[in-house]
């Protein structure tokens, strides 16, 4: 397993993360006897890091992980993040990023993972409602409490975190050191804008929905119902996405290279990501003894540049407006004055 600096920390995390939003969930997640197979052998493959949530499971994620962190003695080994926003109750301030809530639920977290600090904890959502001035004041207090070591984000906008960077830095506050987006070979909107601010501003970037949802590990079908007990069987969810010539191209080019690799689709996916700037590390859920193993298999290898470009090129997508004009300006520029091309970043 190989390590990464978060952001421009000094804490280093392993490239793959153990997600754990599975633990503890009915249906299509696995019971406690069940995590605890997958989080002995994550951790036996070097992974430090760990990702779930306050609401996972209604809270059993997180207590099944810090029961397991705690049969292990080695807490201070690990790394373990978690997630605030969504609804836990009933009660109209059961959610969100009010301070109110922060300052409630980081004691729940906390009871629940069986610890006196997290070491990452997260704004889920984009949250609207709440001032960002006051979700940072109540972030940095618990920093300065030694509740929480560092502070992140997820799902969020780019000009958003922007303005809270430049109220962090302003007021003196604790910023967010981390973002967690989506990012895979078949989503790949925040290069357009998140990535290269992330760069800019040395944010560590660690990515959820790595696999597609199961997409790029080659186990649906076109035309074929999702195999029983998978998470797109459990939810019914449509595969409309999966018949676009797009979706088939990436897919199938991507089975190619793992074939001639001899990897897994997964391994090779995961490593496309790591391959691209800026990534700290790729978030990885897995209900089987055979997922975890294939999917911690993407570290400690590296992708040739060749093989990375062609997966950038059938899995593109048309820049939209202003990264389409931008791109065309720059076109005719080099045309117009014989430059070199530009490297698309």
């Amino acid at each position: 397993m190989e390590y990464r600096r978060l952001g421009r920390t000094g804490l280093k995390v392993s490239e793959v993360c153990l997600g754990t939003m599975t633990f503890g969930t009915n249906n299509w997640g696995i019971d406690e006897n069940q995590s605890r197979e997958i989080f002995g052998l994550a951790v036996e493959a070097g992974v430090n890091f760990f990702d779930t949530a306050n609401s996972y499971a209604d809270g059993r994620s997180e207590q099944i992980l810090g029961k397991l962190i705690k049969e292990r003695g080695n807490r201070d080994k690990l790394i373990v993040a978690t997630k605030v926003f969504n609804p836990v109750g009933s009660d109209i301030n059961d959610s969100g990023t009010s301070r109110w809530h922060i300052i409630s639920e980081i004691e729940n977290s906390l009871q629940r993972l069986q610890t006196d600090y997290i070491d990452l904890y997260q704004v889920h959502h984009v949250d609207r409602e709440t001032p960002t001035e006051e979700r940072l004041r109540a972030l940095d207090d618990l920093v300065h409490q030694g509740k929480v070591r560092y502070i992140g984000c997820s799902n969020e906008y780019a000009w958003r975190l922007c303005d809270a960077l430049w109220i962090s830095e302003t007021k003196n506050l604790a910023r967010y050191e981390s973002l967690q987006p989506k990012y895979n070979l078949l989503t790949r909107e925040i290069e357009e804008e998140i990535l290269p601010l992330c760069k800019e501003k040395e944010i560590g970037v660690i990515v959820w929905g790595p696999l597609a949802a199961g997409y790029l590990t080659g186990k649906y079908k076109p035309n074929q119902s999702p195999p029983k007990g998978s998470r797109l069987d459990y939810t019914q969810a449509t595969m409309d996405g999966f018949l676009e010539a797009r979706t088939q191209n990436t897919i199938g080019l991507l089975g190619g290279i793992a074939k001639d690799l001899g990897k897994s689709m997964a391994e090779v996916a995961l490593r496309w990501i790591l391959a691209q700037d800026t990534i700290t590390s790729v978030i990885v859920g897995a209900t089987k003894v055979e997922q975890i193993q294939s999917n911690v298999g993407c570290s400690g290898w590296e992708l040739e540049k060749d093989l990375v470009l062609q997966l950038n090129e059938v899995s593109s997508v048309s820049p939209r407006y202003p990264h389409s004009m931008e791109k065309d300006m720059h076109l005719r520029r080099a045309s117009a004055v014989n430059m070199p091309i530009r490297e698309e970043e």
